[in-house]
Parts: C-alpha cells; structure tokens; sequence
C-alpha cells in the first residue's frame, strides 16, 4: 500500500527513548516522512529486546543519559538541521531544548520532563513539583526564541492533540450556532471565540475499555502506556486551569503566585482526586483528575484580558479513566501508601478487546455539552500499524503530525500544541485515529445524582469545580 510522504527530511533523526511509544511510532515515522534508516538513532537507557529497531534497519544505542553525560552522547549524532524526538523519562526537557537551540537542531517531546527527583523530593515546595513549573521554566526559556529551531513541546494526544480538538469542537460550535466570524488566527482569537460560545469547562475526557488476556496481579503496575510516566504525574500534585466564573475555592488549592496565574494546585496527587465526567460511549464516569500539560495550556490560551486583567477562561482538566487494570493498580498504590510496585507491565499485543474514547468536552454553551475526539479500538490500532493499541495510535498520530509540522516550520522557535495549526496536524493524524466525531448532550455533573445523601453543592450553577468534584 502507498502512503502519503507529508515532509522530506534529509538530516539525521534520533529518537531519545524507546519505550511503548517509541516502538509504536518508528512505523509512523518511515510511512509518512520521507527519511532513510540509516539516518536514524535509537538512544535508550536499555537494549531493545522487542527486535523491532532491528526490524526497521535502524542503528540503536543502548545509553542512559544523565545531567553528566547527554551533552557528550548526543554531540555525537546530532548537528545543525538535525532532529530530536524526546521520548524518554527521567530526562530534562528544558535542558535537552537548550542543547537542541545551541546547535541549530529541531525537536519535539510529548511533556516535559525533569530530572530524576524532582516530583518525589518531600522537600520540594509543592508548587515546584508542577506541570504549571515546567511550562514556566520553558515559557521564559522561549521568551526571545519566536524564530530560530523549531521546538515543538508537550505534542502527542494529550497533551498535543486535545489541543487540536479543542479549536475543532469551538469551530463546530460556532457555526451551528450560526455565528460571524473569521477563522481565528492566533489563540487571542479562539479565546474570543470560546467566550462568544459561552464556554465555562473543558474536561479532556477519556476512557480506557482496553483489556488483557492476563489480568493484573498482586504487586504489578499495568498500564496500556508508560508505567513510569502514569506514576510520575498520577503523584503529581492535581493541576487544572482555573476558570474566571468558579464561585468556590476547593479545599487545599493555591495559586502559584507567578507566570500566568491561569492554573491552580491541589494539596493531593492526581491519583487520588476524582471528578465527574462524561464521554458519549461510557456516559457518567468519575475520572483522576491528573496533572497534564494541556490543563495550563489551554486555559492561558483561552484566556481574554482587558487592561491586563483575566475577565474570561475556561476550567480546564483532565479527567482520566484508564483501562481498569490500570484502576486496580492506582487502587494498590494508594492502599500502599503511594509504595510503588516492583513489578510493571505495559499491554500491547496481550490486549483482546476494547478502546480508547479519547476527546474534549465543552460545557457552559447553550446547547448543553459538545464532546469531540477519537473513539479506537485496539484491533483497528493493529490493522492501522503494527506495534500499537488504540492508546498508543492516538500519541503516535499527534507526534508524527507535530513532526510534519514542524519539518514544513522549520524555523518557528519554541511553540505548543495551541500555537500549531489544528487542520494540518489533524490532516496527518486523523487516518489513526478510528471515528473522529463530534456528539452533542444534555449532560451535566448534577444529572442523575442520588438523593440518598445530602451533598453540598450549587444545584443552581451546574458549571462550578464544586459540582464536578468528587469528594
């Protein structure tokens, strides 16, 4: 079968990381950009027992890199006009841009990482151990690079393409309510737009149904992606962007007191925080409201101001159901007192049925709540491309729609999933991302609630954190 070349690239490409989604996205990568194996390196921190580097012809080098050694190693392989795609853990994001912007080399990552140590040190001000501290860190790094390198950050489904279904869903919004207006050009313009709609919340709502022939065991981890990645950000503090209209303070938050003030901190993990949700599949869930990129990222985009004041944005979170093994393995952890387990697994070739029903979910507009994403079953995952599960097909779409991005943008600078354009990445991605739809409904966190229990809560204001929280 032919498939589509979206960009040529003729300098070399090392892939840093070769994990579950490492292995899923080296097919992605020679299908749709034209660049020969032998210009591509495989850096891990271990060897690649899966066989599949070997299988492609590409050269791999099996090297932890650490704060002592990445400048060496990867002086080695990577000049100007080159490409970095960071897909490890327990690598700084920020130090491995700074590396990419000195030598003139592109790059693109799928979040941003720290050093080891960072999110588990006690003594780590809790503020500092968040998502909102790393997009800090790399906004002010960014902040005389609009030209030069392009560094694409946080670009796989979520945070990358939630991103680009955000600006979908807004754009189907507005013209079934028969709105005026131009394409929005910059995010001040969506930001408009998602005020004109009357957007209050945005859950990046997702359900994993995925399951294995093996059931998780006593003292394993699963997961239908990175193990290490889940439990780094599942013991992260819960982040969401704070809308203008929350009338409520929620029990332990704080600001950060810095940046661009448009997110909050809880006290608690995000493996521990629960929130009500709705996809159009599942119906009412509770989800983990788990720190994520995209949560900041679209609430300061959304963000309108007036004489430098915020007079509109969404909430924004996330609001994760994972496959339920992984459930069961969060519920371990917690009972364990955050105790990680010895044993991990990632599902991939054992997973006999299920999906990934991953998608946005904009409330507050008048025609209730508008859901749009991708709903992907594994078998259709292994028809599209090998060495995948409809988890890992959905981050392998957004990266490679951010790399062809990238390649036809080369000189952007440092740029989000908000900054890129939502048709050409979704142009790339859409074919590996089964039914792509848009479902409207009637849905709110106060439907259906049980009157068994008195609760405390605005029945007045369906749209409030308070309402969507789940004590």
């Amino acid at each position: 079968m032919r498939y589509v070349k979206h960009a040529s690239f003729k300098g070399r490409l090392v892939v840093l990381g070769f994990g579950s989604i490492g292995k899923a996205v080296l097919p992605l990568i020679f299908r749709h950009i034209d660049v020969t194996p032998e210009r591509v390196k495989i850096i891990s921190r271990s060897a690649d027992k899966s066989g599949i580097a070997q299988e492609f012809g590409v050269d791999f080098l099996a090297q932890p890199l650490d704060e002592e050694n990445y400048e060496a190693v990867l002086d080695a392989h990577l000049s100007e006009g080159d490409f970095l795609l960071n897909l490890s853990v327990d690598v700084s994001s920020l130090a491995l841009m700074m590396f990419c912007w000195r030598r003139g080399v592109m790059y693109l990552d799928t979040c941003i990482e720290p050093w080891p140590g960072r999110y588990a040190d006690p003594g780590t001000p809790l503020s500092r151990r968040t998502n909102y501290a790393l997009r800090e860190d790399v906004l002010a790094f960014r902040m005389d690079k609009r030209t030069g390198p392009t560094a694409v950050v946080t670009q796989g489904a979520n945070p990358g393409l939630a991103s680009a279904f955000v600006k979908q869903a807004l754009y189907d919004l507005a013209t079934d309510a028969g709105l005026e207006f131009d394409r929005p050009a910059c995010h001040e313009d969506w930001a408009v737009l998602a005020r004109k709609l009357d957007i209050k919340v945005i859950h990046i709502a997702e359900r994993d149904t995925q399951v294995a022939r093996r059931r998780k065991r006593r003292g394993e981890f699963v997961n239908t992606w990175s193990v290490a990645g889940f439990l780094s950000e599942g013991l992260q503090p819960s982040e969401l962007g704070w809308g203008t209209h929350e009338k409520h303070w929620p029990e332990g938050a704080a600001r950060h007191g810095y940046g661009c003030d448009a997110a909050i901190f809880l006290d608690r993990p995000g493996a521990a925080t629960r929130v009500r949700s709705w996809t159009p599949l599942e119906g009412s869930y509770h989800g983990f409201l788990i720190t994520h990129g995209e949560s900041i990222s679209i609430a300061d985009h959304l963000t309108v101001r007036e004489d430098g004041k915020a007079v509109y944005r969404p909430t924004v979170h996330y609001a994760y159901h994972p496959c339920d093994d992984a459930v069961l393995s969060l519920h371990e952890l917690a009972g364990k007192n955050w105790e990680k387990q010895k044993n991990a697994r990632i599902l991939r070739d054992d997973v006999t049925t299920g999906i990934d029903e991953l998608g946005v979910l904009l409330m507050g507009h008048e025609k209730g709540a508008y859901w749009y994403g991708s709903r992907l079953s594994t078998q259709q995952a292994r028809e599209l491309v090998p060495h995948n599960t409809a988890t890992s097909l959905q981050v392998v779409a957004g990266i490679v729609g951010g790399m062809v991005w990238a390649l036809k943008n080369p000189r952007s600078g440092v740029v989000e999933p908000d900054d890129l354009d939502h048709d050409a990445v979704l142009d790339v991605a859409r074919p590996y991302l089964g039914e792509l739809v848009g479902v409207r409904d009637a849905w709110t966190p106060l439907r259906g609630r049980t009157d068994l229990f008195k609760e405390d809560i605005d029945a007045g204001d369906p749209w409030q954190f308070l309402n969507f929280r789940v004590a």
